[in-house]
């Protein structure tokens, strides 16, 4: 078959691609590999910066999420027992984050896209991606697990990977063809969900003596929480009451506070890492979101950055198909890289700055205990976290 643009990845960049092309007139398929019910139902973070926020809103997308989400207008470092809230609407000109977890994003998108006869193919697999470099390139793909069936071939204009760290589009690459920087922390985070109400009704960053944790919320019944643990522990390693005391003393104020506790159903280890892949194109392919880069999600800008990535692409394409201009186009990499480096550098010092690392010396402790100083006492540098958190400003969607 014949498409405009083939899309790999039904993971937030490829569905609101999908979605903002679909409005601008242009044909998509989106191939996934996952099932419906799976993409929809894998729990992951969900902080939208504002930039992220409006775009659901400009796409017709922000019905639901407006309801069901938490407008955070601020958030609590908890240092020594003392907090310090950062207003983000004082310090930004009234912009803020919405907490809405990335997999209702996702559902928002798949029914959007359905309601408008949206081409998605779901529990495809042996994905390859062909002539990448001439003007018409391909995707093959088979039925899950390759039983059975023929191989189908879909022929496209453009193919964007969207399909992750582990995805075929990257790999499709020649490796010299591709230059990466990466940083692996020497600490992971223990994520639970738990069946409780908010303990708190923005997000808490916490450092403790032996170190970081983290209160969300998902929804008035369901509540994230993070703990700072080894990368190579397990989630077995972590008993609830375990989970529960290393939460109430790092998260302990002078005033006694104490999170809201209920019952454990959920637990991840997550390893944290950054990671860049450039270019973000090869020919007429383009990579977005985790295909092209990773964050660690201290910042938050995982999800935000495949947004902005769609953003990008979306309005480059149109260029292309309205006027045949492939300025956008050409200039996608550079232009995403400047924000996705940007986000790389607010991730890494939050990540730095929040955590203990394993081994460090008096001079190191006493160099970040400096610098929490510095932030809470500043209102330059409160300024500089609130801007970089709730998100750099954007450019138009359409021209």
């Amino acid at each position: 078959m014949r498409t405009q643009v083939a899309i790999i990845g039904a993971g937030p960049a490829g569905l609101m691609l999908s979605h903002l092309l679909h409005l601008q007139g242009i044909e998509s398929v989106v191939l996934e590999r996952r099932s419906r019910d799976a993409i929809c139902a894998t729990i992951r973070a969900g902080v939208l910066e504002q930039g992220t926020v409006d775009l659901m809103c400009e796409a017709g997308l922000g019905d639901r999420m407006r309801r069901e989400g938490f407008r955070h207008e601020g958030t609590v470092l908890r240092v020594g027992g003392l907090d310090r809230r950062i207003d983000f609407v004082e310090l930004t000109g009234g912009r803020a984050v919405m907490v809405y977890a990335q997999h209702e994003v996702i559902k928002d998108l798949v029914d959007a896209r359905l309601a408008t006869g949206g081409d998605l193919r779901f529990d495809v697999a042996n994905v390859s991606l062909h002539d990448l470099a001439s003007l018409r390139p391909t995707v093959r793909y088979g039925d899950q697990n390759g039983a059975g069936g023929e191989r189908q071939t879909v022929q496209a204009d453009f193919i964007v990977g969207c399909d992750g760290t582990h995805g075929v589009s990257r790999a499709a690459i020649a490796p010299q063809a591709l230059q990466t920087a990466e940083r692996r922390y020497p600490y992971g985070w223990l994520g639970m969900l738990c069946k409780a109400p908010p303990s708190s009704n923005e997000l808490i960053y916490a450092l403790g003596d032996d170190g970081f944790a983290l209160v969300s919320t998902r929804s008035r019944e369901v509540q994230r929480m993070y703990l700072q643990c080894d990368p190579q522990d397990q989630a077995g390693d972590w008993s609830d009451d375990r989970i529960w005391s290393t939460l109430r003393a790092r998260l302990a104020t002078r005033d006694g506070w104490l999170p809201k506790e209920g019952a454990i159903f959920d637990k991840t280890v997550i390893g944290m890492r950054s990671r860049v892949t450039e270019p973000m194109r090869h020919g007429r392919l383009f990579l977005a979101g985790d295909a092209a880069h990773v964050v660690p999600p201290t910042g938050a800008k995982g999800l935000n950055l495949a947004m902005s990535d769609a953003r990008l692409l979306s309005r480059a394409f149109a260029r292309f198909y309205r006027q045949g201009g492939e300025d956008l186009l050409c200039a996608y990499s550079a232009t995403a890289l400047r924000r996705v480096w940007r986000a790389q550098r607010f991730s890494w010092w939050m990540t730095s700055l929040l955590h203990r690392a394993p081994g460090a010396d008096a001079f190191a402790r006493k160099l970040q205990d400096a610098e929490l100083d510095y932030l809470i006492g500043s209102r330059a540098a409160c300024t500089a976290l609130a801007e970089n958190y709730v998100g750099l400003p954007v450019g138009p969607l359409w021209d």
